[in-house]
């Protein structure tokens, strides 16, 4: 069996952002509601401590923090698979550079990883 194509790895990374995303969207709709029950709660008279002592697991900021850090490794997989898929391309390190609006030496480095 022979390696996937750059392409096809980056149409794989692709997909597997847009299924991130999605994830991602659906889990700021539920922090987003819990978001406005503290607001209310909170406007109620609660002190802070009640609030966030008596808010089931996981906190809204916990939500924030992992769809941060989950969309962070998916988009940097989508970027350096589509660098590789340019640079099969025969596009220049510098042209690729310049469409993601980064440094030569970042998209070298990004290449390297693979």
């Amino acid at each position: 069996m022979t390696a996937d194509p750059p392409a096809d790895v980056a149409e794989r990374a692709l997909q597997d952002l847009v299924t991130e995303l999605d994830r991602c969207v659906d889990e700021l709709v539920r922090a987003r509601a819990r978001a406005d029950k503290l607001l209310a709660e909170r406007r109620a008279g609660r002190a802070w401590l009640d609030i966030v002592d008596g808010e089931p697991r996981p906190l809204v900021v916990e939500r924030i923090s992992t769809v941060l850090a989950s969309l962070s490794a998916a988009g940097h997989r989508w970027r350096r698979e589509q660098a590789a898929a340019l640079q099969s391309e025969q596009v220049s390190i510098n042209r690729i550079a310049a469409m993601f609006g980064v440094t030569r030496q970042r998209i070298s480095a990004l290449l390297r990883e693979r």
